[in-house]
């Protein structure tokens, strides 16, 4: 019980500080607008003025903040992304389909690239039933979110079987518009029946290390825990490409 309170308050104090971290990027970028602006309003250009962030197959970096509303789909620029985790338990790579699922792929790397992943840990892991790994909420307590939800269900399979790799959206109870962050790794078959919503967005597939899943899941729950796997995962980085 102890145990479990310092870890629900050690996620508490994180995810504060994520806070505070963002409340200061949102900071330094409306004072860069204003710098912007004077400077623009100064110049006298015999063109249009426009300032982009485009990805083009290479990383990117963020700039430390995440968006209040839900990426554009466009974003995933119907192609497929590779990004690279690396974890305390090992490194994965995982490929992202932006064709099959553009607005939860544009909504992942849009966070992997402002850093939203970094130091989150995976929080749970089920070994009855259904096989996955589930990560990306920034408070570790399976609530936690962005500022913002999307919907609805995209790519889910039609016989409800995600195939050992599968990387798919989490999402609330059978509200197929609350998908944020969180997503889950299956690191071995598993059938999930479709509700009201119709699934589990699938947007991309493990390529390469499904032993470290298989070595997190063979370590099991830890002790004293409904879902905390007995191995830390913990995301120490993101790369998009």
């Amino acid at each position: 019980m102890g145990s479990s309170k310092r870890e629900r308050e050690y996620a508490r104090k994180r995810h504060e500080r994520w806070l505070e971290h963002q409340a200061a990027a949102r900071g330094r970028r409306r004072r860069l607008l204003v710098i912007a602006a004077s400077v623009v309003g100064v110049l006298v250009l015999g063109g249009a003025v426009a300032l982009a962030l485009q990805t083009t197959g290479g990383s990117a970096e963020g700039d430390g903040a995440t968006p209040s509303t839900a990426p554009d789909p466009a974003l995933a620029e119907d192609r497929a992304w590779e990004v690279d985790l690396t974890t305390s338990a090992g490194d994965l790579t995982l490929e992202l389909d932006g064709a099959a699922a553009p607005q939860a792929v544009a909504s992942f790397v849009t966070l992997a690239q402002a850093g939203y992943f970094d130091d989150t840990t995976c929080h749970r892991l089920t070994v009855e039933g259904i096989f996955v790994l589930q990560c990306g909420d920034p408070t570790a307590t399976g609530t936690g979110g962005p500022d913002y939800t999307f919907g609805p269900v995209e790519n889910a399979p039609a016989d409800d079987v995600y195939p050992a790799g599968t990387v798919a959206m989490a999402r609330l109870g059978n509200d197929g518009s609350s998908m944020g962050s969180q997503f889950f790794l299956v690191y071995a078959d598993s059938t999930i029946l479709s509700d009201s919503a119709g699934g589990y967005t699938v947007f991309g597939e493990v390529t390469e290390g499904m032993d470290v899943l298989r070595s997190v899941a063979e370590a099991g729950i830890a002790e004293g825990s409904q879902q905390t796997p007995a191995t830390e995962v913990t995301i120490e980085g993101v790369e998009t490409q």
